[in-house]
């Protein structure tokens, strides 16, 4: 990633920056100058200086529909595109999350979606700040290799359908340079920005269909399901413009999704709900946004329909093999992976190490769970080792936590609420009080908890065998 230079902005090394082209596209900014922004975001000679004066230019006066649409296709074109076998015309799905706390939706999803005739060529990322990343649960797997050439991409979906690797140096390089300075340009919050670093990465993996998990709440990127509606509408969208049946399902993320947090102890759960089991929270997400998929592919009557289907695959463990063999596919030595996959828990826990310590907090009060807060949670673990604030930071995929109790249920003053896996540093009495700020008890009867799903936005359309 570049480094830092002088003033906070990022040296992109280039000793002689080459300058904006004139305007090259009709159109406008809120008012200004639509600006092409391929050819000074296309390679690392971009002036730092003036593609932020663009950013801020974006962010301040915002982009008509059909500009964030322009920005986010030469994002898309300014480095390689994926190149599929015309057999697999009408196959290529994906999914993409904005993240929240417990997200190990892909893990499972991915092998589902294989295993229900998808091709599935997930290009993802990691961790940062409080959310974690789906490459970093992999790597806690001994072997995995997240880092496959194109052609290597080709051969693995080829033999098994599905993989689950890092974005390439040649694949949206104008994302890369965009993505490192909105943090100095205070644009990171920018919905134009936002599209189209998210979705010109999808583009360039040449999928037919893509399905959008746009999460709203106290540890999501949008608090209110009205803000994460109008991203979602956007995404759909421009999804949609771009060649991809595009649809978004809007997921509540107040509470960590599942009972587990940490790279390792989700690498678990994802295990148990390929089992067949698992929280209910994450499973229903899974077929959901599966079963979209599937509807989007014209592989079912209706996204109920396909859900069943992802269903299904989670319980006749078809998923469950497909996952196996993507494992030995990227990496992991086939002893291992058949551990995890068709292994007792113990022989997991072999493979998927433990943290040196672990140390249960307790319910100060009888009451019922009326809430678990993820974001005090993940920000203890984050403190603890398991999260980074840097890009290439290093992290303990070990440090996590387990919840003991789920919101709904009856709790007794002194029993234990929650385990947490920790290293160095240690547990601090600061750690301890943060944890306990997430518990919410109330004195009401025991409940069911709602659904993780709370409104779903559908293209007109699917995409059929096209």
């Amino acid at each position: 990633s570049p480094s830092a230079g002088a003033k906070g902005c990022p040296s992109l090394g280039s000793p002689k920056p080459q300058p904006l082209p004139a305007v090259s596209l009709p159109g406008r900014v809120g008012g200004a100058p639509c600006l092409r922004p391929e050819p000074p975001c296309r390679t690392p000679s971009a002036d730092c200086c003036l593609v932020g004066a663009l950013l801020m230019a974006i962010r301040l006066r915002g982009m008509e529909p059909d500009e964030t649409l322009v920005l986010t296709r030469e994002m898309a074109s300014s480095g390689r595109m994926l190149a599929w076998p015309e057999k697999w015309r009408g196959l290529l799905v994906d999914k993409h999350s904005t993240g929240g706390v417990g997200d190990k939706v892909s893990l499972p999803l991915v092998p589902a979606l294989a295993a229900c005739g998808c091709k599935v060529p997930m290009i993802s990322g990691r961790g940062l700040a409080h959310t974690g990343g789906t490459l970093d649960k992999l790597e806690s797997i001994p072997g995995f290799t997240v880092t496959q050439s194109p052609e290597q991409m080709e051969h693995i979906l080829e033999t098994v359908g599905c993989c689950i690797v890092a974005q390439s140096q040649d694949l949206v390089p104008a994302d890369k340079i965009l993505y490192s300075l909105r943090d100095v340009t205070a644009t990171v919050d920018s919905l134009p920005l936002i599209i189209g670093s998210i979705l010109s990465k999808k583009a360039a993996e040449n999928l037919s269909a893509l399905v959008l998990d746009v999460k709203f709440g106290s540890a999501a990127l949008y608090p209110t399901l009205e803000s994460a509606q109008e991203l979602a509408e956007a995404l759909v969208s421009v999804g949609t413009q771009l060649g991809m049946s595009t649809a978004a399902v809007l997921s509540r993320m107040d509470g960590p999704l599942g009972r587990r947090v940490g790279n390792s102890l989700e690498v678990l759960e994802s295990l148990e709900c390929l089992d067949g089991r698992g929280p209910a929270d994450l499973r229903e997400l899974v077929t959901t946004l599966g079963g979209t998929l599937l509807w989007q592919r014209g592989k079912g009557g209706s996204p109920p329909e396909g859900a069943a289907q992802i269903a299904r695959a989670l319980d006749d463990g078809s998923a469950m093999r497909l996952f196996q063999a993507m494992l030995q596919a990227q990496g992991v030595r086939a002893e291992v992976a058949s551990a995890l996959c068709a292994g007792t828990e113990e022989q997991r826990l072999r493979v998927l190490t433990r943290a040196q310590a672990q140390e249960e907090l307790v319910a100060p009060r009888d009451g019922t769970v009326r809430q678990i807060h993820a974001l005090p949670l993940a920000q203890v673990l984050h403190g603890l080792g398991a999260g980074r604030s840097l890009e290439g930071q290093a992290i303990n995929h070990r440090v996590g936590a387990e919840l003991l109790v789920s919101v709904g249920e009856r709790v007794k003053k002194g029993s234990p609420w929650i385990r947490i896996h920790y290293e160095q540093p240690p547990l601090s009495e600061a750690d301890r009080l943060h944890l306990q700020g997430a518990l919410l008890l109330e004195e009401t009867e025991p409940f069911v908890p709602g659904p993780r799903v709370a409104k779903m936005i559908l293209p007109q359309t699917p995409v059929g065998g096209q």
